[in-house]
C-alpha cells in the first residue's frame, strides 16, 4: 500500500524530471544538455530504489544498479565525444 511520505517522495521526483527535462530540451549548450541527461539518469535510479521499497522486491534493486551501470557509461562516451577525442589517439 502506498503510503503519503511515497506520494510525496514521487511528486518531487517528478518535479526533478520535469526540471531536467526542461533544462535538457532548453540548454543553451550541448555540455548543459550533458549534465541534465545525467541528472536525469540519476533522479531514475532514485525512483526505481523507491518504487523497490514500496512493492518491498529487490529485483529493482538489480534493475537500478544495472541503470546505474549503463548510465555511467553513457555519461563518459558523451563527455569524451565533447572533448573531441577519440580512444585510438591517446
Amino acid at each position: 500500500m502506498i503510503e503519503v511520505m511515497d506520494i510525496v517522495v514521487f511528486s518531487l521526483m517528478g518535479f526533478g524530471i520535469l526540471f531536467t527535462l526542461v533544462r535538457m530540451i532548453k540548454g543553451p549548450k550541448l555540455s548543459d544538455r550533458v549534465v541534465s541527461l545525467d541528472t536525469f539518469n540519476m533522479i531514475v535510479i532514485g525512483v526505481i530504489v523507491v518504487l523497490a521499497s514500496v512493492f518491498k522486491s529487490s529485483l529493482y534493486l538489480d534493475i537500478a544498479i544495472v541503470y546505474a551501470i549503463l548510465a555511467f557509461l553513457e555519461t563518459v562516451v558523451f563527455s569524451r565525444y565533447l572533448e573531441g577525442k577519440n580512444y585510438g589517439n591517446n
